[in-house]
């Protein structure tokens, strides 16, 4: 007989089964001695879920200017910020916010995408 997972009181499993989205830092990518260069390191391969662009979150990103254009929800790691970019399916977004999720198993983080103004080189 298969037995449930033990989870505290009131907590969803949340399935990742989206895809993968690759988070990047930008940091310099140009050789010692030659003019610096913006470029990709990659930081963190993660599976994500896509979740639902509420019409409350796509009013406010307008208000400040700001067009979130996706939000993806990812498992818990340290340091993912808003300077770092990711791709997605191909394409490269800023992240804009990153909200830590509660009641969900395992901890999870949304994380709100706009467009990049710079399409940056990557550097694996």
């Amino acid at each position: 007989m298969q037995k449930a997972p033990n989870r505290p009181k009131h907590e969803v499993t949340q399935s990742y089964n989206d895809g993968v989205v690759k988070i990047y830092e930008v940091r310099n990518i140009a050789e010692a001695g030659y003019t610096p260069k913006k470029g990709l390191a990659l930081r963190y391969s993660l599976r994500f879920d896509e979740q639902r662009l509420g019409i409350n979150r796509l009013y406010m990103s307008r208000q400040n200017q700001a067009q979130i254009l996706r939000v993806l929800r990812v498992q818990r790691v340290k340091d993912i910020s808003p300077q770092d970019v990711v791709i997605v399916e191909g394409r490269q977004f800023k992240i804009d916010t990153v909200q830590s999720v509660k009641d969900i198993y395992p901890p999870s983080l949304d994380l709100a995408l706009t467009a990049t103004v710079h399409e940056y080189g990557v550097v694996e």
